[in-house]
């Protein structure tokens, strides 16, 4: 690809684009054009899981995306590794292994998210969230034990003309699997991350799954086993924290933990994650004070065709090698210390903000050393982690 077609490509990436993503999926209150014109709260959608007597419909429609994205294509034709999964002479390990890998491939995201019930005296309901995105899943690393896929989301809008936009190219979310990890690193509360100690029995025949944030430090990990019945495979994790995700914590400040079960189902034309989310406070001694909600979410990852994710691609050729450095430092990191507390901000600025600069600096062909590189990245990180105690 010519230099020029590169940087042209790379225009909505990194930290623009994420403040876009932000500013799209964060805050907004969508709702169909019709129903925005004529006032009439009754044809915002629903949900099956809706609340038919709240005082206020209205005020009940779902937040977060507002933005219209081209129109994709669904892509009907089943994955290899899902067809691999209907095979019957394929022992269990290696069918787990052909699971994880069917998460791979190019994907149109559905997000939606609802409080189902409160725990508290006087309880009001949140409103729902919904939000969308493409985004490309690819296999960093494939080991027999090891299975790394990185998300990459390659998002285009449509605008008020009509116009669609130029491409908006960001690094997403990162999912490492491993089989029968002995240790995991967990979230405690209060930004602070602890080394878990696991035992042999306790992980025999499980993949742990460990999720990253878009500058690759840690954000949540559990383990569980993959089941395979009949043509339904699905892996579900153990009860977990985690931090509030953007969706939350750009909006309520009245608790800190996410504290729920995952699953993730392998389709034919996608995969699935499910959540079974209990929104809790804590105190200054990471106790639980009080519950206040329980939350069910879903995200649909429908496959698709005919939409241009080469932006995405270009962008990760050019700067895999920079972020494959980023996951060395923090491995070197969770190994050397038993417990980290990450703060995301440090003197005004967020800690994804270096590293999406540096990349987009790689991106347009900057001078790359990679002899001092994890040195540079640890200067990075050193404002917003240290030991925690």
């Amino acid at each position: 690809m010519p230099d020029a077609v590169l940087r042209s490509s790379f225009c909505r990436t990194l930290f623009g684009a994420f403040i876009t993503l932000i500013s799209l999926n964060s805050y907004g209150n969508g709702e169909p054009a019709e129903a925005a014109k004529a006032g009439k709260c009754a044809a915002t959608p629903q949900y099956v899981f809706g609340w038919q007597f709240v005082d206020e419909p209205c005020n009940f429609k779902p937040r977060g995306g507002t933005s219209t994205g081209n129109s994709t294509t669904k892509d009907l034709t089943p994955s290899p590794h899902w067809l691999k999964l209907q095979t019957e002479d394929m022992d269990k390990f290696e069918r787990d292994r052909q699971a994880i890998l069917a998460m791979s491939g190019y994907f149109r995201v559905g997000f939606d998210f609802i409080e189902t019930m409160g725990f508290t005296e006087n309880y009001t309901p949140a409103a729902p969230y919904r939000s969308w995105g493409t985004e490309m899943v690819i296999v960093v690393d494939n080991e027999p034990e090891f299975i790394s896929l990185q998300h990459i989301m390659v998002m285009y809008f449509v605008g008020e003309d009509g116009r669609i936009s130029e491409p908006m190219v960001m690094k997403h979310w990162r999912q490492d699997w491993e089989y029968e990890k002995p240790s995991e690193f967990v979230y405690t509360g209060n930004n602070v991350w602890r080394k878990h100690e696991l035992t042999g029995q306790d992980i025999e025949g499980t993949w742990s799954q460990s999720v990253y944030q878009v500058d690759d430090s840690p954000r949540y990990e559990s383990h569980g086993k993959w089941q395979h019945k009949g043509n339904r495979s699905e892996w579900i994790s153990e009860l977990t924290w985690r931090p509030l995700p953007r969706r939350e914590s750009s909006m309520r400040q009245d608790y800190q933990i996410l504290e729920g079960i995952n699953k993730h189902i392998i389709l034919p034309d996608g995969w699935v994650q499910e959540e079974e989310n209990y929104k809790l406070v804590i105190n200054d001694a990471g106790k639980p004070a009080p519950y206040l909600a329980k939350e069910l979410g879903i995200a649909r990852y429908e496959r698709i065709k005919d939409h241009d994710f080469t932006p995405g691609e270009a962008y990760w050729e050019a700067t895999s090698s920079f972020w494959r450095n980023v996951r060395e430092v923090w491995s070197s990191l969770i190994a050397d210390n038993t417990s980290i507390e990450i703060n995301k901000q440090a003197d005004g600025k967020f800690m994804f903000m270096p590293f999406f600069d540096y990349a987009q600096n790689v991106s347009t062909n900057a001078p790359f050393d990679p002899s001092t590189e994890q040195q540079k990245i640890r200067n990075m990180l050193a404002p917003f982690t240290e030991p925690a105690r």
